[in-house]
């Protein structure tokens, strides 16, 4: 199949379980959960989204898609190379081949999704970033990373499923600076839960 990519670069990991991992990250264009256009924002499934991945380019097949995301490693740089695989959506456009075609590449495959498409076998770190008033299909893997504060979220449930991990990342905005304080009091008092900070953009990075 073709594949529309708004972005491919060559970053730190900015948040998460595996914040501060050099990365290749692929963008795929396209969410199920919202357009991507401002003037479609207050009907969205997801309103809050400080992604753009509208638009792109179009990837014939996934071996070519793979050697472009191959292309942005280093050369000689040593190291495991890690592919995170976002958008937008990624479930709408990963799978079996480009997963297949990545891991020929010799790289370990990291997604962040909102879990409400499944997804291929064989991905190396599933992050799941669930949105209020969706249902989730994906329901094991590395990380939950629940965007906060949300009304209508189900933590009891989210906190019973197979994740190694559970985050609580401070919504991005006008108001982050109480998303902040938010967030470390809901910390405190569910342990079970750490804080993740999108440090990409404290550092400048993309």
């Amino acid at each position: 199949m073709a594949y529309t990519v708004k972005e491919i670069f060559y970053t730190l990991q900015g948040e998460g379980g595996q914040a501060g991992r050099a990365a290749v990250f692929l963008r795929f264009a396209g969410c199920n959960l919202w357009s991507g256009r401002e003037e479609d924002r207050d009907t969205a499934q997801c309103r809050f989204c400080d992604t753009d991945f509208v638009g792109g380019d179009k990837f014939a097949d996934a071996e070519t898609l793979a050697k472009a995301v191959a292309g942005h490693w280093p050369k000689g740089a040593g190291g495991h190379p890690l592919v995170v695989v976002t958008g937008g959506e990624p479930g709408l456009q990963l799978d079996d081949s480009l997963v297949l075609a990545l891991h020929q590449q010799g790289f370990e495959i990291a997604v962040e999704t909102n879990g409400t498409i499944t997804l291929p076998t064989g991905i190396d770190w599933v992050c799941v970033s669930p949105k209020a008033g969706t249902t989730l299909k994906v329901l094991a893997g590395e990380e939950i990373k629940l965007v906060w504060p949300q009304d209508g979220v189900d933590l009891d449930r989210l906190e019973r499923l197979p994740f190694r991990h559970c985050f609580i990342q401070p919504m991005d905005g006008a108001e982050q600076a109480a998303h902040i304080q938010a967030a470390i009091s809901f910390c405190l008092t569910h342990p079970r839960w750490r804080l993740s900070l999108q440090t990409h953009k404290l550092l400048g990075i993309p």
